[in-house]
């Protein structure tokens, strides 16, 4: 990344601090007993909790945002994905989205008016009952609910290529009930992705190297159909039952040529690869809550689903000149995956502070029908996590705390092994408020973390010649214990936390390169490592140099140094600065910003990886209901990946991924957004989902 970028951010950095330092401390409001852990600050309308910040809107703000999804944006932390058209974290960490406490889906977040909008809740060290599903919960509070109406569409494509986001929604209230109705589609047809892939390698007394090059025809459709039911009764009870449906397809088709040589034999070959997966995913989500006197609350959460899913890849190259097959791949895999989460919690207010308990446990059972390499086989395994919690939060004088203590067990059971484990996952935030609203943070927490069922999976896929990669099921559950130190500055114009962190992950799960003597060739397979470690400093907020909407920039600095020591004792390292920057302009019912990024190579497994590289510019207008967008995606560039493999592979190996069909891709959109009233916004105190679908 340039000198001039990293010198501009830290003189915004500067100039906010010492502004800061001018402003004389103002006289927090009185701390009611049930926000015993807030530490109020005046500047931007913010409060600082122990776990959370809170966000309230002036009147300029709630009158430009089109709905609260407008309102999340303009948070020093979040931005609009244009890609996506959803929010997201400029520190590109994992977001669950609530209303009231409810897990909702960016339509919902639509459908609340900017009006209704009391506050919104930012936790960046979310509580027990949702820290191992987010790094992040965005809570939406609203007005109390009335009988009302709201439905809209939004629809946004490319002019030129296979690019469409486009959703529908619409909920009806009556009294004490809710009726909702979603619908969203994502849909992406590209047929000029190059791929351009070196190896080089030793096998038996020979030097092989391969250069290939493919042009993809690739695309895929995500679509989400919901449909929910609510009965509220204020103080009293919450139902609410939801079915939802995921629907989702891919496809690659690749055709192209390789370059290969031993020693100093050259080979011309040709090469296929096309690969399919799909899946229907319906999910049955079940949710009570009942008040218990005016200090209990007592919450139950079930949710269940049953599908199969459907991947295949067939994948050829020969010799051009002879037409003799350097390889033949064939694999499908059909899966027929069940899973149940269930979770009760009970909450009790103290004077001192709030006491939370719970347990949850899930579980998913994976049947497979496998044809690969190897043959054909069938086999069945079962992932089983359950947590047990509880947690106090408090606070004395300038002190704020939140002390969590669980026990984690998980129990994966493949083909070829068991593992279980009992961990003890403890976490405590500590908080002290300094004058002219400054604040130190020090958040300390450790659990395991389950490998993914590909990574456990015994399939094996054909890479390239001599190369296939294939999963453990004899991985281990890996554990990570994170520590951070924040520092926390606001004021009208800036909004900043400064985040010393260090990360530990003992039996790390890694990718590797090792040479399978008995089929003469290599695998890329997962291991348990030693250990992985992570440190540095993240500089994230938020500049307005005019103290309004009118410029906002912000922006996300990370140099960091990784190392990951593998089970052979090899240590491998790695440093970088991630970054992120974002200019935006609201004036009236106009709205501009522009994105970019400097990508940088981050560890991952045997791989060094780029991240997606950014410069989009997005604009839009609203007239009454009627919002109309345009911009402009990967100005001047298509979207670009790199990998490389490190320097102490066996394999070396590099790869570069250019989509052509998104290159300064020019976007045309429309949004329709109509309310009446209020509707239903239920407190749920527990949020699940299903995991994900078993492909490889």
């Amino acid at each position: 990344m340039s000198n001039k970028c990293i010198a501009v951010f830290f003189f915004m950095l500067s100039v906010s601090a010492i502004d800061a330092q001018n402003i004389e401390e103002k006289k927090s409001d009185t701390i009611q007993s049930k926000d015993i852990q807030e530490v109020i600050l005046q500047f931007q309308h913010k409060k600082q909790f122990v776990d959370k910040a809170v966000y309230t809107f002036d009147k300029e703000a709630l009158e430009k945002a089109r709905y609260a999804k407008d309102l999340l944006k303009t948070l020093p932390e979040l931005q609009l994905d244009p890609i996506s058209n959803t929010i997201t974290s400029t520190r590109g960490q994992k977001i669950l989205f609530l209303i009231n406490s409810i897990e909702a889906s960016d339509m919902q977040i639509r459908s609340v008016q900017p009006k209704d909008v009391v506050k919104v809740e930012y936790f960046d060290n979310p509580p027990a009952r949702w820290s191992n599903r987010a790094d992040l919960v965005v809570n939406i509070i609203t007005r109390n609910p009335e009988t009302g109406y709201v439905f809209g569409a939004d629809l946004s494509s490319a002019v030129a290529t296979g690019f469409l986001n486009g959703s529908a929604y619409g909920n009806y209230t009556k009294g004490k009930n809710d009726f909702g109705l979603e619908y969203s589609i994502n849909y992406r047809d590209y047929n000029n992705r190059t791929v351009k892939s070196n190896y080089e390698y030793n096998l038996g007394n020979s030097v092989y190297r391969t250069e290939e090059n493919r042009k993809d025809h690739f695309g895929y459709t995500g679509q989400n159909i919901t449909l929910r039911y609510t009965r509220s009764i204020l103080q009293n009870y919450t139902f609410q039952a939801k079915l939802i449906t995921d629907i989702s397809t891919n496809f690659v088709k690749g055709n192209g040529e390789s370059r290969f040589f031993k020693d100093n034999l050259l080979e011309d070959h040709r090469m296929f690869k096309n690969s399919n997966s799909n899946y229907t995913s319906p999910t049955l989500d079940l949710y009570f809550s009942k008040n218990i006197g005016k200090k209990d609350e007592l919450t139950i959460n079930v949710l269940g689903s049953h599908y199969k899913t459907s991947s295949s890849e067939g994948a050829k190259e020969w010799n051009v000149l002879s037409n003799a097959a350097v390889y033949d791949n064939e694999m499908k895999l059909d899966a027929t995956q069940t899973g149940i989460i269930g979770e009760v919690a009970h909450t009790h207010t103290f004077e001192e502070g709030n006491l939370s308990s719970g347990y949850r446990f899930s579980n998913t059972f994976i049947a497979n029908d496998l044809n690969n390499l190897s043959g054909f086989s069938k086999y069945d395994v079962n992932y089983f996590e359950q947590y047990l919690y509880t947690e106090f939060t408090g606070k004395k004088d300038k002190f704020s705390y939140r002390i969590s203590a669980g026990i984690t067990n998980i129990s994966n059971k493949t083909e070829l092994n068991t593992d279980t484990q009992w961990v003890f996952s403890p976490k405590i935030i500590l908080s002290y408020a300094l004058k002219n609203n400054q604040n130190f943070r020090l958040v300390s927490s450790y659990k395991p973390q389950s490998p993914s069922s590909e990574s456990l999976s015994s399939n094996i896929v054909q890479w390239a010649p001599n190369i296939v990669q294939r999963g453990n099921p004899n991985l281990r559950s890996s554990q990570k214990w994170t520590n951070n130190f924040v520092y926390s500055l606001n004021n009208k114009k800036f909004d900043l936390n400064a985040n010393l962190f260090y990360i530990y992950n003992k039996r790390a799960i890694n990718q590797y390169f090792i040479l399978d003597e008995d089929a003469a060739r290599y695998a890329l397979m997962y291991e348990n490592a030693k250990s992985a470690q992570q440190f540095g400093l993240q500089l994230s907020g938020s500049y307005k140099p005019f103290g309004n909407s009118l410029l906002v920039i912000k922006a996300v600095l990370t140099p960091a140094t990784e190392t990951l020591r593998t089970s052979n004792g090899a240590v491998i390292k790695n440093n970088y600065i991630s970054n992120y920057f974002s200019l935006s302009s609201e004036y009236k019912s106009f709205n501009i910003q522009y994105q970019f990024n400097i990508p940088v190579y981050n560890l991952d497994g045997a791989f060094l990886r780029t991240n997606e590289n950014a410069n989009h510019v997005l604009a839009n207008y609203k007239v009454k209901d009627w919002t109309f967008t345009t911009g402009m995606y990967w100005i001047g560039m298509p979207s670009d990946y790199k990998t490389k493999s490190l320097p102490e592979s066996v394999v070396n190996y590099s790869r570069h991924n250019q989509i052509w069909n998104n290159r300064s891709m020019f976007i045309l959109g429309l949004s329709y957004d109509f309310s009446k009233g209020k509707q239903i916004q239920v407190n749920r105190k527990l949020n699940n989902n299903a995991g994900p679908a078993a492909t490889f």
